[in-house]
């Protein structure tokens, strides 16, 4: 049964309104990391999502799926990272056609100096998009969601 066509508008604008806070958020974090760090947003990514593993490393198709990026983007991505001296790669001992990423000393180090420029521009972000009617609905969402302690599921 098709949605009536408010609804399919509603959805449409939440879409809308989600992805206008998405590309603010991004353009401010990417801005604040290429200027203080010469560092990407994407690349930011694969490095904080390394540092929360046990043992700040993950299987390359893990990675592409936490970074949300295609097997070969994150494959590009790290290679370039390596490349950098802030990933190493890996064969797993125990499935030889597993590739693990690890974060590098250089890398943690960097992510250690990266993450207060992104934890501000982060919330820079919110804040100037929470001032906008539009947009406040959602940050005051996305607010209440990192309140709340993360249960695994």
């Amino acid at each position: 049964m098709p949605l009536p066509d408010n609804a399919v508008e509603a959805r449409a604008q939440g879409w809308r309104t989600l992805a206008a806070l998405h590309a603010r958020i991004e353009d401010r974090l990417e801005r604040a990391l290429r200027t203080n760090h010469e560092l990407s947003v994407s690349e930011y990514s694969v490095l904080d999502v390394l540092s929360r593993q046990a043992g700040w490393h993950m299987r390359m198709q893990q990675l592409a799926n936490a970074v949300v990026l295609s097997q070969s983007a994150t494959t590009r991505l790290v290679a370039r990272l390596e490349k950098q001296g802030w990933l190493s790669r890996y064969l797993c001992e125990d499935d030889r056609r597993g590739i693990y990423t690890e974060v590098t000393e250089q890398g943690r180090a960097l992510l250690a100096a990266a993450r207060p420029t992104h934890d501000t521009a982060l919330r820079e972000a919110l804040a100037d998009a929470a001032e906008l009617p539009e947009l406040a609905p959602l940050v005051a969402a996305v607010t209440q969601l990192t309140a709340q302690p993360v249960t695994p599921a």
